[in-house]
């Protein structure tokens, strides 16, 4: 009977050693394990994919009868890519196929916690250095907490909370952000609203935790996923295309571009019957909530510290509340509700398809392209392996590549500014897939993966202890 070959992580390979090795035995070792490449290479593409989002000139849309618009694939999607990868990484780490043991849960758990710690410290380290990107790791290491409760759960479990989340999730987001006035803080954007609310992401969690508990190694599984995902996402991109038809919008790009007929900003902006830059709209002391796609509402919000100008107790103290209660309090509430219209919103939810906008529909479509991509890379890793490892290499090191990529950003363009054009995402791409080999040849684990490796050994060293320490002899007896 021959060992299982080892399977890398979505931060650190397992099977990497901490020490350099010959660069022969990294070939075999990819040689006689294309599960791993599977994986690393659809990682490596996430990788890519996102550097793509950032740094290249992309179309706004994918139109499939278009190709010069397939460019927008990287948009949304190598996120949604990454975060399977994150559950199957999770399953990995956890038993494989196997459900782990009731002993070894205080052992996991705390080494997914330190794991966790370890990323989303990352993540805000690179958050620090003020990119215009939307760095994912903060998120990315809250999921591996997020996922602690479910380490024991079944695949059809798992399967079934994904669909919930997915069917259910966004549009009742929706409604609590129309029943709330679109309010806002640090932990709603971070966990509800913001660019990768949580509640979304463990979708793409849950369905990389069911994958990873299954047999990624045969080709039986590499087909189910390519031929599920692709179901999906031709439901998940139909179900949007019908919403298109329902709901039509005349904003053509999401990006740049507010309807200027959809703002009342108390200020010098004027009526417009047609999109114009967002650089040339005056909003005033305008507050504007994104209902994701590109669609704003603006509505005026007066400060108080602006309409309090005088001390309290003086004879403008009731014209200050009187001007404030026309924009707040209960009396005002039920217009205000109205205003955000919950039943369009709710609507929106179930079929938007742009990316980050967390819809139903973008969830599905999105999702199985990941599903599917990721069962074309294990299926294409075995024929033109020698081929795909570069992107192996580069998949072996995401937080390492992911961050050097961030670093290279702000030392290339400059704090709050980012490169815009292919070129620039093709030398970065090279540049990429040249290192990380390098690197992986003669090093092996990248050095941040070494980093959240050792922070998860530090983490459940206790843990792994502690059975031990019940068997020595007590000195007091």
């Amino acid at each position: 009977m021959t060992a299982a070959p080892p399977v890398s992580t979505s931060d650190s390979p397992a099977a990497r050693p901490p020490a350099a090795f010959a660069p022969a035995r990294w070939w075999r070792e990819f040689g006689r394990a294309p599960r791993i490449m599977g994986l690393d290479v659809a990682r490596g593409l996430a990788i890519l994919g996102m550097v793509g989002a950032h740094v290249a000139t992309t179309a706004d849309e994918v139109r499939v009868f278009e190709p010069d618009t397939w460019s927008a694939l990287v948009h949304g999607r190598s996120s949604i890519l990454f975060a399977v990868l994150a559950g199957i990484s999770v399953s990995l780490m956890t038993g494989r196929t196997s459900i782990p043991r009731r002993e070894d849960l205080a052992r996991l758990r705390l080494s997914l916690i330190g794991r966790g710690a370890a990323v989303f410290l990352i993540g805000i380290a690179l958050e620090l250095l003020g990119t215009p990107v939307a760095v994912i790791l903060t998120v990315y290491g809250l999921v591996y907490v997020a996922a602690i409760p479910m380490l024991r759960w079944r695949v059809r479990h798992l399967l079934l909370a994904a669909g919930v989340l997915a069917v259910a999730g966004p549009p009742l987001l929706a409604l609590v952000r129309a029943l709330s006035l679109g309010a806002t803080g640090p932990g709603t954007d971070l966990v509800l609203f913001g660019t990768y609310p949580i509640t979304v992401w463990m979708v793409f969690v849950l369905v990389g935790m069911a994958i990873g508990r299954v047999r990624v190694d045969t080709v039986r599984t590499a087909t189910v996923l390519l031929v599920a995902g692709i179901v999906f996402a031709i439901g998940g991109y139909g179900l949007g295309a019908l919403g298109g038809v329902l709901m039509p919008t005349d904003v053509d790009d999401p990006s740049s571009v507010i309807d200027g007929s959809d703002v009342d900003s108390g200020g010098d902006l004027e009526e417009a019957s047609s999109p114009i830059p967002a650089s040339e709209v005056d909003l005033g002391d305008a507050v504007c909530d994104s209902w994701g796609g590109g669609e704003f509402y603006c509505y005026p919000q007066p400060s108080r510290s602006e309409l309090s100008g005088t001390p309290s107790g003086s004879s403008s103290s009731s014209s200050l509340d009187e001007e404030l209660d026309d924009v707040s309090g209960w009396v005002a509430y039920s217009q205000a509700l109205a205003e955000q219209m919950p039943a369009e919103s709710v609507l929106t939810a179930l079929v938007s398809t742009h990316p980050h906008s967390g819809g139903t529909a973008e969830i599905l479509g999105s999702g199985g392209f990941a599903v599917a991509l990721i069962g074309a890379c294990l299926i294409l890793s075995r024929p033109l392996r020698w081929v795909l490892l570069p992107f192996a290499a580069l998949g072996s090191m995401p937080l390492t590549a992911y961050s050097a990529h961030i670093v290279a950003i702000v030392a290339i363009a400059g704090p709050a500014a980012l490169p815009d054009s292919d070129q620039a995402w093709g030398w970065f791409t090279l540049t990429m897939l040249l290192a990380a080999t390098a690197w992986a040849m003669t090093l092996g684990r990248g050095p941040l993966e070494r980093l959240v490796a050792r922070a998860a050994a530090a983490m459940s060293a206790g843990a792994a202890a502690a059975p031990a320490a019940r068997d020595r002899p007590r000195l007091d007896g």
